[in-house]
């Protein structure tokens, strides 16, 4: 980062700078925008691995500084009982993540990113499917907002559904209407017919991919939810 909270490698009014694209080892921010508003509740500053028409990968290390949601009272968003998560009142928080690092991959365009985790000493622990708004690119980052719906995918490439009951109790609550559902249903399909077809980025070996040793963590700007203008690489 430089003095002033400004992400390094975005300063030239695009995403990327004057070329489109970020450079491997600049640090943007990942957001999402809360369901149903307008105002960013997860900012995790990251790594840029590559940035190109294809795809952009990025790390987030151990021990990087987020922004993430909590109940007004503090309370994790998770302890709160699934019936009323979403209707209570929240803010957000300075946290850290701890753990390994993650990998996360998203491709121009599409409704998911897919996340790559490991457990201590790089032992390839799954790949995450994370349905989502796909990612809008501003001089800082990207932003999205996400679908609650995830998968699962597990070394031996079988996979599972996960956070059914989240996705349920969002469009209970009036987070999720029937149009977006739909939307998301049909991500999902078409991220679990990547899965089966082994397509990228499953089959591209970024399990065996490693951080490079030299990069710093990066900060997370005091502006970390300023608004931004979305723009094309």
């Amino acid at each position: 980062m430089t003095e002033g909270g400004t992400v390094r490698g975005a300063g030239h009014g695009e995403a990327g700078g004057a070329a489109g694209f970020w450079a491997p080892g600049a640090q943007i921010l990942w957001r999402y925008r809360e369901n149903g508003g307008a105002h960013f509740h997860i900012a995790r500053p990251v790594t840029v691995v590559r940035d190109d028409p294809e795809l952009l990968a990025v790390w987030m290390a151990p021990g990087t500084e987020c922004v993430k949601p909590v109940l007004a009272d503090g309370t994790p968003v998770h302890r709160e009982p699934l019936a009323t998560r979403y209707t209570k009142p929240r803010t957000v928080q300075r946290d850290r993540w701890f753990g390994t690092g993650v990998l996360k991959l998203a491709r121009p365009g599409e409704p998911w990113s897919v996340w790559l985790f490991w457990d201590p000493g790089w032992q390839f622990k799954n790949w995450y499917v994370n349905l989502e708004e796909p990612l809008a690119r501003w001089a800082g980052g990207v932003d999205s907002e996400d679908h609650f719906l995830d998968i699962s995918v597990h070394p031996d490439r079988s996979w599972h559904w996960r956070d059914e009951d989240e996705f349920a109790q969002a469009q209970h609550d009036g987070l999720v209407d029937e149009e977006l559902a739909g939307r998301i249903r049909e991500a999902g399909r078409a991220a679990v017919a990547a899965i089966e077809a082994w397509a990228p980025p499953f089959s591209e070996g970024w399990q065996n991919w490693r951080p490079d040793p030299s990069w710093a963590v990066p900060s997370l700007p005091q502006d970390w939810d300023r608004t931004s203008v979305h723009v094309s690489p």
